[in-house]
């Protein structure tokens, strides 16, 4: 099997999500923070294409405005951006959705994407699916993204357990999931995560639960 030809997707990694209405609660923000710089080092020095992506909302908003201190990157971030090799705004959870970002994909060539960055029960869970029917390979890089707590009339739910959930379910069809730490791993050797599928995660959900009554 041909090495993958990947591109890391840094999504949303703005102050929004440190200071602003939506703090990441889990994993800690600082830590998930400081492994995306860690990815984003190790794409650098691999030769990988790095796409960092700002979420805009209209002017005035409570949240990501364009004008606000907390639409600006998180300083780890913005320090290494200058770097990227594409830049864009969307307006739409997925990375996909009226950004341009698949054409740029095809012109270099890519055909795996790395997602890091904010937030796992919104931006990164939609950019995974929305790569589905693109035909692209997807990797999430399990403690360089986060989550935060959810509550409304369908239920309540932690960060923590939003987060795990989630990355079992990417797993599960959708992507290869991995820490940051196994991602560098499998660039600097140029190899594929290992993956998982429907199928077997729904057999070992039932062995697990089985051994739990």
């Amino acid at each position: 099997m041909s090495a993958p030809r990947r591109a890391l997707i840094v999504i949303d990694a703005q102050q929004e999500y440190f200071e602003g209405l939506l703090p990441i609660q889990y994993p800690s923000r600082e830590e998930s923070v400081a492994r995306i710089a860690e990815a984003m080092d190790a794409a650098e020095q691999a030769g990988i294409p790095v796409a960092v992506v700002q979420h805009e909302a209209p002017v005035g908003s409570p949240v990501f405005a364009p004008e606000s201190a907390t639409f600006a990157l998180h300083p780890k971030i913005d320090q290494r951006a200058a770097n990227a090799a594409h830049r864009f705004t969307k307006s739409f959870a997925s990375v996909f959705a009226r950004t341009g970002l698949e054409a740029w994909l095809h012109e270099n060539e890519i055909d795996t994407i790395t997602l890091t960055g904010y937030m796992t029960n919104n931006c990164v869970i939609g950019s995974a699916a929305g790569a589905e029917p693109l035909g692209f390979s997807v990797e999430v890089l399990s403690d360089a993204t986060g989550a935060i707590d959810l509550a409304n009339e369908a239920g309540t739910a932690s960060a923590k357990q939003v987060h795990k959930t989630i990355m079992a379910l990417l797993h599960s069809n959708w992507a290869a999931v991995a820490t940051a730490v196994d991602w560098i791993d499998a660039v600097s050797s140029g190899r594929a995560l290992s993956t998982s599928n429907l199928v077997v995660s729904a057999q070992q959900g039932r062995q697990d639960s089985g051994a739990q009554l």
